[in-house]
């Protein structure tokens, strides 16, 4: 068997590639081979023709993290799975998953759900549907930091075509959960574990990036923005949603500390394996702007008049400043 011959772990099922995208090898970023939704039984490995280096489908998620980001994220994902899963996250019913964003069956997290729910309306009103009117198409759209899948069913539901990345793979709270969604979908959307900081596909792949309460994990705002900057082509957007924003650095650090310190209480870890950078500020948006030489949209869903009146309560409380979720765009030009 030559190195360029793919290793069947079991029969093909009919797949159909989806126009034009290709996923990339986590070793070299060699084009490996057209990326297609794929049925969630299925298994494949796939020898790289440029560095010989095994890439693996399995249960039909493309598993592109690189053996030293393994490493590197692997007490993260221990300990995020072990919250999540103090929190009652996930189900083993369908109906709850087919019920996201918008009910919380389970009825663990309302609140969170709600805001998630808000997020959205708003960005498929002021973000998907002008830019898939502006192109005349359905969307190919990267679902960043992914969890469940919620947000690429959704956006598969409106006829467009998301491909979903995370690192967290497990079937409650992570891509494998999203086998739910395969029989009420024409086709299975691609599912990808990967690092946001190290995406496993070609140069303007997509014609938008969305953060999906996600961006605030990263450890370098630059070169995770920079990454989904460059699987956006000329006249993309990429959208971060559902990270804290605060308006001074000091708020954010004491919010920060309190964090750790809750965690360290409640499950004896602080939760800080990673050191992300955890929210974001006016001059952290300035910082990437300047670097990355990129312009800001700003969007403000209504969350409610609950969450509307959080500042002024915390302030008659002599709290800190509560967080504000915000939508930024960022636009690619030429």
């Amino acid at each position: 068997m030559t190195a360029a011959q793919p290793v069947l772990h079991n029969t093909r099922p009919q797949l159909i590639p989806i126009d034009g995208l290709s996923i990339c090898c986590w070793r070299c970023d060699a084009l490996l081979r057209p990326i297609a939704p794929e049925c969630a039984a299925y298994s494949e490995t796939f020898v790289c023709r440029r560095c010989g280096v095994a890439n693996a489908l399995q249960d039909g998620i493309w598993r592109s993290l690189a053996s030293e980001e393994a490493s590197k994220f692997e007490r993260f994902i221990r300990e995020y799975e072990l919250v999540r899963a103090a929190e009652s996250r996930g189900s083993a019913d369908s109906e709850y998953y087919l019920a996201l964003p918008f009910e919380d069956m389970t009825g663990k997290l309302p609140e969170q759900w709600k805001i998630r729910a808000a997020t959205f309306r708003h960005m498929e009103r002021h973000i998907i549907a002008p830019l898939a009117a502006r192109r005349g198409r359905p969307l190919r759209i990267l679902d960043l930091g992914a969890g469940n899948g919620w947000l690429s069913y959704r956006l598969s539901l409106l006829g467009h075509r998301p491909v979903a990345v995370d690192l967290l793979t497990n079937e409650r709270d992570g891509l494998g959960a999203a086998m739910h969604y395969a029989e009420h979908l024409p086709s299975m959307f691609p599912r990808v574990q990967a690092s946001l900081d190290q995406l496993p596909f070609p140069n303007e792949a997509f014609d938008l990036a969305i953060f999906n309460a996600s961006f605030h994990y990263s450890t370098r705002y630059a070169r995770t923005l920079g990454e989904a900057l460059r699987c956006v082509r000329e006249d993309g957007q990429v959208a971060i949603a559902d990270t804290p924003w605060y308006r001074h650095e000091a708020s954010g650090l004491r919010m920060v500390e309190e964090k750790h310190a809750y965690f360290k209480a409640a499950y004896g870890f602080a939760s800080d394996s990673l050191p992300s950078e955890e929210f974001l500020t006016p001059q952290r948006l300035d910082r990437l702007a300047s670097t990355l030489r990129i312009g800001w949209r700003v969007l403000k869903p209504f969350y409610g008049i609950d969450w509307a009146l959080r500042p002024l309560r915390a302030k008659l409380a002599r709290r800190r400043p509560p967080s504000k979720f915000r939508i930024f765009v960022a636009e690619v030009s030429a």
